[in-house]
């Protein structure tokens, strides 16, 4: 029942999600010198997701708050994952690199939101009525699963579009584990 409620939802949102945000998001990246990721809470768990696969992909990429990520700059690409496109501190994140010359989109579930005004690029999960309040998936599981499997399959569609192999991929993966 609870998995089937989940799947349910998450095919809905997903649905509901603009088709053309995969390539948008793909163009972007691509036009990027180096891809930084941020998020906060589980937001940024998803964005360690996105991270590893764009490296694995051959993105120069980095995620936000690891002690060896360098400084934003001109010709960069900033990703933020923020359900709201409220959080505090990604608001600052964005103007930051904003004010650095780089690129921002925001994936988040609102249509409107400081961030969204702030980011070059806004990518909608769903709609503004894909979120209400489900009984026995709280805080935000809905946004971050859906945005978990929109970007899995945003990595699909960029490795059938550029014909990345899946032993180019191994080959960057980490080897010191």
């Amino acid at each position: 029942m609870h998995r089937d409620l989940l799947l349910n939802k998450i095919t809905d949102i997903l649905g509901a999600t603009e088709e053309s945000y995969e390539a948008k998001l793909v163009s972007m990246c691509d036009d990027a010198k180096r891809i930084f990721i941020t998020g906060a809470g589980r937001s940024k768990l998803v964005g360690n997701f996105l991270g590893m696969r764009l490296m694995h992909s051959g993105y120069e990429t980095y995620v936000q708050g690891e002690v060896a990520t360098p400084s934003i700059r001109s010709g960069d690409l900033l990703i933020v994952i923020s359900g709201s496109g409220e959080t505090t501190q990604l608001v600052s994140f964005a103007n930051k690199a904003k004010s650095e010359g780089a690129k921002v989109i925001l994936i988040c579930s609102k249509s409107k939101s400081t961030i969204g005004d702030i980011a070059d690029q806004t990518v909608q999960i769903g709609n503004d009525g894909s979120f209400a309040t489900t009984k026995g998936l709280p805080m935000g599981t809905m946004f971050e699963l859906s945005t978990l499997i929109f970007l899995e399959a945003t990595i699909s569609y960029l490795i059938h579009e550029k014909g990345i192999a899946e032993e180019d991929m191994r080959y960057r993966h980490a080897n010191m584990e």
